[in-house]
């Protein structure tokens, strides 16, 4: 582990430690479910009122966002700050006082692209978790060409009318605002494109949620019918949307990687092959077949886990995240589907079920996780698509025509 010494980082750490041991509610020593994700916003219900008081006293010392300036809210904290703060956090098993699409892709964007009113506005309400955000991306034909989308934006003089349709917009329901790509030029593809925000109460706009195979979704179909935005909620120029939907994009798979896409309810590979198939004599996996690629899969993700702090350290001395993130989400997708793989051929029969008092609720959670998780390769842009920027932006390949 790296050396975080020095006077003045010491005192840090001597900080940190005691405002956390002092701020922390015990309550939320207690496991995480998914109702209880703190994802912020005026719709948020706080099942426990610890989260919100959690939420509200890292938000104002900005530390939901760390290292963003502090004349807009942020923590304003170096690299090795942040680093020493994400250590004590881990230390104390502390819960995240926010998720939000506003901290993880549109803020480092509205930092790099917006206009200084436009950061003013919108980038504190971030921060303190009182928007939460959703993004209008892919539509019905576009998905992995996403730059063939067709939602348009017309100039109405004092304001633009949006119409069309997004699908597997992520929590659309939920959320307050959205980021949204649009069509503003119809002779001109990637250059016709268009980044805007605009708040999802605005008249026109249905969000109508979609049930997957697993059994629920966070996913919607957006529809926008003569909604009307105003013009300072364009980001970036006019028509050049479509470099901001790059980068942010790039945001949006160094998060998926480094979160490895979750689910299973926390629950360990080895535990539940060991409760399932039982062990011998030594105590190992009684299934030596499936024991030799659980461990292969085991080395796999611990080599994955430090290749992603790797990406993550080389993205904080540099510009960002980099298009080397296309060869980390790819392989998190591709990982987490093996897991939930395993855990339910190590079921067996168990593996089957979908509800019923013949089945633990762990059980039932690694069959619908696995079901789940077949979106891995899609979400954050195609396993197809992040494997040909690896092969132009990182491998440097040409097309041949």
């Amino acid at each position: 582990m790296a050396d975080f010494g020095g006077t003045e980082l010491d005192a840090f750490r001597a900080e940190t430690r005691a405002w956390l041991e002092a701020n922390y509610p015990p309550s939320l020593h207690a496991p995480m479910g998914e109702d209880d994700a703190p994802w912020g916003g005026r719709k948020m219900v706080w099942k426990n009122p610890d989260a919100k008081l959690w939420l509200d006293r890292m938000a104002e010392r900005g530390w939901t966002a760390p290292v963003w300036p502090k004349e807009y809210g942020g923590g304003g904290l170096s690299k090795a700050e942040n680093k020493v703060l994400e250590l004590e956090l881990r230390r104390i098993k502390a819960r995240p006082a926010l998720m939000s699409f506003g901290v993880w892709m549109l803020g480092p964007v509205l930092l790099e692209y917006a206009t200084e009113e436009q950061k003013q506005k919108f980038i504190p309400l971030i921060v303190r978790g009182e928007t939460r955000w959703c993004q209008g991306y892919s539509e019905p034909s576009a998905g992995s060409d996403l730059a063939a989308l067709q939602t348009k934006c017309e100039d109405k003089g004092d304001h633009y009318l949006i119409n069309g349709q997004k699908v597997w917009t992520s929590y659309a329901d939920q959320a307050d605002w959205i980021f949204c790509l649009v069509r503003t030029d119809t002779t001109k593809k990637h250059e016709g494109i268009s980044f805007v925000l605009f708040d999802m109460t605005t008249p026109g706009v249905d969000a109508r949620p979609i049930k997957l195979i697993s059994g629920s979704s966070p996913f919607c179909e957006t529809f926008f019918d003569n909604v009307k935005v105003p013009k300072d909620q364009l980001v970036g120029k006019l028509n050049g949307g479509w470099d901001i939907a790059k980068r942010l994009l790039q945001y949006e798979r160094q998060n998926i990687s480094a979160s490895g896409f979750g689910g299973g309810a926390g629950l360990d590979l080895v535990d539940v092959a060991k409760k399932e198939i039982g062990v011998d004599e030594t105590g190992r996996l009684a299934d030596g077949d499936l024991r030799a690629r659980i461990a292969a899969h085991r080395m796999d993700a611990h080599a994955f886990a430090l290749t992603v702090r790797r990406a993550e350290q080389e993205s904080k001395t540099g510009n960002g995240p980099s298009a080397a993130v296309s060869i980390i989400k790819y392989a998190a997708a591709k990982m987490n589907q093996e897991r939930y793989e395993l855990m339910v051929e190590a079921m067996g029969l168990q593996g089957l079920g979908w509800e019923g008092e013949g089945f633990t609720k762990d059980e039932l959670t690694v069959t619908r996780g696995m079901l789940r998780s077949k979106g891995n390769s899609i979400e954050g842009g195609t396993s197809e698509v992040n494997l040909n920027v690896v092969a132009k932006r990182v491998l440097g390949l040409l097309d041949h025509q």
